[in-house]
């Protein structure tokens, strides 16, 4: 539970916190992919393009991955 934060998770494990590193498998209790977003339970705000609003109004970046090679991955389409 983040109280500090003025979330609290009744999810039993309960979800990370906003400011954990992990913040991102809290569970989805809103979404609106018209919009591009989702709420999560922690109360952070998840965008399509990954990135995030954190509660306390910190901004991170989106951060798709940038170095994958899709020829490793061939492998997986057939």
């Amino acid at each position: 539970m983040d109280v500090a934060l003025g979330v609290t998770c009744s999810h039993q494990p309960a979800c990370p916190a906003a400011d954990a590193c992990d913040r991102e498998a809290a569970h989805t209790v809103a979404t609106h992919p018209e919009q591009g977003w989702s709420l999560l339970c922690n109360g952070v705000l998840l965008f399509d393009d990954t990135g995030e609003l954190l509660p306390n109004g910190v901004v991170i970046a989106p951060h798709r991955p940038t170095d994958v090679r899709p020829e490793r991955f061939r492998h997986l389409a057939s």
